[in-house]
């Protein structure tokens, strides 16, 4: 069941006053940046975790504008300081990789990390979120060892249809063997905004 939007993100979207403002804020021990254009309102956070071969950040995004928009993990891009182009990847590579080869403490420790960022935004609730995601997730499986594997892999963002109104989070992760992103810059595209985040990759 669809929620209003949550009451963090409207005042961001508030307080957004020229379209590329950025702003930018910590919370849950984490450092994010924000922006809004179009009523979008796009936030991110590096990740200090390090799982397998993947940089992580942390996404929220909400709609508030009039107008239906698909959110997709390969629409995020990081350019590093170097030029180098590093594209998300979709959310099936990332949860096939968890389920057959993440050990209990990646999933651990991915777990911990993105749900205290989460939970640190104070009224925050995703409409169709990590929290949904794992849910269901934990629905389906029996095994102990495939339950924790299938709540790491709910973390991950996946494609999602935002209506006026709603909003979401996930996790997008970047294939950088093992390294962290580094200086650079986010780029999100979604439908005709696209949104640049310059950034030193750090967390926090």
């Amino acid at each position: 069941m669809a929620r209003r939007l949550p009451l963090l993100v409207a005042v961001l979207m508030a307080a957004a006053c020229a379209p590329a403002q950025i702003i930018e804020f910590e919370s849950g021990g984490l450092r994010y940046l924000t922006q809004s254009k179009g009523g979008l309102t796009v936030m991110f956070a590096h990740l200090p975790s390090i799982v397998r071969n993947y940089a992580i950040i942390q996404a929220a995004i909400a709609n508030g504008s009039g107008a239906t928009r698909v959110v997709r993990p390969e629409d995020f891009t990081y350019r590093r300081a170097d030029g180098v182009l590093l594209r998300g990847l979709p959310a099936k590579t990332v949860v096939d990789e968890l389920l057959e080869k993440a050990s209990r403490n990646d999933v651990i420790r991915l777990v911990t990390t993105y749900e205290a960022g989460l939970f640190g935004l104070p009224r925050f609730v995703s409409t169709n979120g990590y929290q949904q995601r794992r849910q269901a997730a934990l629905a389906e499986v029996s095994s102990t060892r495939i339950k924790a594997a299938a709540a790491a892999s709910a973390i991950a963002l996946v494609e999602t249809k935002l209506r006026p109104g709603d909003s979401t989070d996930g996790a997008v992760f970047f294939h950088t063997e093992g390294k962290p992103l580094g200086p650079g810059t986010l780029i999100v595209r979604c439908g005709p905004d696209v949104f640049e985040f310059p950034s030193d990759g750090l967390s926090r």
